[in-house]
C-alpha cells in the first residue's frame, strides 16, 4: 500500500493541481504541528466547505477549455490567441501560492478563505461580463488571485480542524470534487456554449461562491499564529515581477508583430530572476526557498516533472481547439471526447500504489513516461475520419499513464524533506507546478503558430496541430534524461519496493 510516511495533503494538493486523484485508502497524512488532538462535531463539514471552493475551482478550469473556440469568435481574436486566457490564471496561481499561507497565518484562516473565495467571485462575474480579450485576461488573473489562496489556505484550516485519527476520513470528503470536477467539466462546458452562452461558465461559480462564504464564516475558525513568520515582500515582489515578465513574454513571442514586446519581458524577467536568486540565497524565510533543491530527490523531480508538465498543460488547450476548429465538433461534441483523460485518471487511483510496490519509482518514471508522452503524441494523428471511440481510447490510456507518472513526482519529491520544510518545499514545488503547466500552454501556442507561418495557414488545420503536440511531447520526452538520475532505490520506504 503507499503509505508513505511524509505524505500528506502537501501531496495531494499537488495531484489535484495536476488533475490526478490519489486513492483516498492509500493515504496516511501527518497532522500539522498545531493540529487538535481530537476533530470537532462537524469536521466532516468543514471537509467539505474546502471540497466545495475546490470544485468551484476545478470545474471552472476544466469546462473553460472547452469553450475557448467559441470566445475567440466573439472577441474577434485568432483561436490560438485565447491561451492567454488561460496563462494569466495559472500565472495568477504561481504568484500566489507562496504567500498564501504566511497571509493565513498573520491575518486569519478564515479571513483569508473569505477573501479567496469573494476575490474569485469578482474574477468570475468580471469574466462573465468581459467584452475584449485584454479585459478577460485580466478578470481570469484576479480570479487566478482567489483560487490561489483558496486550496492551500483550505489545506491549513483542514489540518487544523481535524485529529490524525480523522484525516483520511475527512480527506474522503475532500477529494470528492476532484472525482467529478474534471469529469463533469467538459461536457458541462459543452453543452453550456452548445445551447447557452459561455458566459454561463463563470455565473456558475456565483451562487456557489455566496454559500461557500456563508458556510466559512459560520463553521470555520479563524486560526492564525501567535508569532506569524515575517512576508518576504522583497522576494514576493522580485519572484512575482520575475515569473509574471518570463511568462507572458512567451506568451506574445507566439504573436505576431509582438517581437519587440516579448524580447522587453523575457530581458526584464531574466533581470528580476537574477535578483531574486541573489536575495533568496542563504536568506531563511525566502518566499521560495532555493536551499530545497539541494536534496537531490527533490531537485529531480522538480526538474523531470517541470519538463513533462510540458504536455499536461498544452494537452487540454489544444485538444478542444482541434476538435472544434480542426475537426468542426460542436463544442457538446468535443467536451464529451475530452472527458476521456479524467476517466484514465480516475481508473488510474487505485493502481498506483501497486504499480509503485512492484516497479519502484525510478523504473515507473522512466517507462511510464515514455509511454505516457507517446499517449499524447498520438493525439497528432487524430483526424475527423477516426472512430470516436479510438479517440476515446487513446485519451483514458494517455490520462492513465500521465496520471500514474504525476502521482509517482508528487508523492517521491517529498521523500528527502524534513518536516519543518514541509511548508516551504509544497509551495515550491506548487509554483514550478503551475509556472510549467502556463508553459506548456505557451509553447503550444507558440508551435501552433509557427506551424501555421511556415504552412502558410491563416488559420491552424489539422498538420498544424499535429506540429503542435509533436513539439510539446518531443519537449517533455527529455524528462527521461532526468528521470534515470533517481537511484535505483528512491522512495523505497514510500513504495515498499525492494529490487
Amino acid at each position: 500500500m503507499l503509505a508513505p510516511r511524509r505524505r500528506g495533503i502537501a501531496t495531494v494538493n499537488a495531484e489535484i493541481r495536476d488533475g490526478i486523484v490519489p486513492a483516498a485508502h492509500a493515504l496516511t497524512p501527518a497532522r500539522d504541528p498545531g493540529g487538535p488532538e481530537a476533530s470537532g462535531a462537524n469536521y466532516r463539514l468543514v471537509a467539505l466547505i474546502v471540497a466545495s471552493a475546490l470544485f468551484m475551482e476545478f470545474v471552472d478550469a476544466t469546462v473553460l477549455a472547452t469553450a475557448l473556440p467559441t470566445m475567440a469568435r466573439d472577441f474577434g481574436v485568432r483561436p490560438a490567441e485565447m491561451s492567454i486566457a488561460l496563462t494569466s490564471y495559472l500565472l495568477a496561481l504561481a504568484v500566489f501560492i507562496p504567500a498564501s499561507g504566511l497571509l493565513a497565518d498573520r491575518f486569519g484562516s478564515r479571513t483569508v478563505f473569505r477573501a479567496a473565495i469573494a476575490l474569485f467571485m469578482a474574477g468570475s462575474f468580471a469574466c462573465g461580463q468581459a467584452p475584449s480579450l485584454s479585459l478577460m485576461v485580466a478578470a481570469r488573473f484576479l480570479q487566478g488571485m482567489g483560487g490561489a489562496m483558496m486550496i492551500p489556505v483550505g489545506r491549513l484550516v483542514l489540518l487544523r480542524s481535524v485529529a490524525k485519527q480523522d484525516m483520511v476520513n475527512a480527506m474522503s470528503w475532500l477529494l470528492v470534487p476532484a472525482l467529478i470536477g474534471p469529469v463533469i467539466g467538459p461536457p458541462l462546458g459543452g453543452f453550456i456554449v452548445t445551447y447557452l452562452d459561455w458566459r454561463w461558465i463563470f455565473y456558475l461559480n456565483l451562487p456557489v461562491g455566496v454559500l461557500g462564504l456563508w458556510l466559512v464564516s459560520r463553521y470555520i475558525a479563524n486560526f492564525r499564529e501567535d508569532v506569524p513568520a515575517t512576508i518576504d515582500w522583497a522576494g514576493f515582489v522580485l519572484s512575482g515581477v520575475s515569473l509574471g515578465c518570463l511568462l507572458f513574454g512567451f506568451e506574445m513571442a507566439s504573436r505576431a508583430g509582438q517581437g519587440t514586446l516579448a524580447g522587453s519581458l523575457l530581458a526584464v524577467g531574466a533581470v528580476a530572476g537574477v535578483f531574486y536568486v541573489r536575495h533568496a540565497r542563504g536568506r531563511e524565510g525566502a518566499i521560495l526557498n532555493l536551499a530545497l533543491l539541494q536534496d537531490r530527490t527533490f531537485r529531480l523531480s522538480v526538474i523531470a516533472g517541470s519538463v513533462t508538465r510540458i504536455t499536461q498543460g498544452a494537452q487540454p488547450f489544444l485538444l478542444p481547439l482541434m476538435m472544434q476548429v480542426g475537426f468542426g465538433f460542436s463544442a457538446a461534441r468535443s467536451g464529451m471526447i475530452t472527458v476521456a483523460t479524467a476517466i484514465g485518471s480516475l481508473a488510474m487511483k487505485a493502481a498506483a500504489p501497486r504499480v509503485l510496490r512492484a516497479l519502484g519509482f525510478r523504473r515507473t518514471l522512466v517507462w511510464n513516461g515514455v509511454i505516457g508522452t507517446a499517449g499524447y503524441a498520438i493525439c497528432g494523428l487524430f483526424g475527423p475520419g477516426w472512430p470516436v471511440w479510438a479517440m476515446f481510447g487513446v485519451l483514458v490510456l494517455s490520462g492513465f499513464f500521465m496520471s500514474l507518472q504525476f502521482t509517482a513526482y508528487n508523492t517521491i519529491a517529498y521523500d528527502g524533506i524534513a518536516p519543518q520544510q514541509m511548508s516551504s518545499a509544497t509551495a515550491f514545488y506548487a509554483t514550478f507546478q503551475q509556472l510549467m503547466l502556463s508553459l506548456g500552454i505557451c509553447l503550444a501556442a507558440a508551435a501552433l503558430h509557427v506551424a501555421m507561418l511556415l504552412h502558410g495557414h491563416a488559420r491552424p488545420l489539422l498538420d498544424d496541430f499535429a506540429a503542435a503536440f509533436w513539439t510539446v511531447t518531443a519537449i517533455s520526452l527529455c524528462a527521461t534524461i532526468w528521470n534515470r538520475r533517481f537511484a535505483p532505490d528512491a522512495g523505497a520506504e514510500i513504495s515498499g519496493h525492494s529490487e
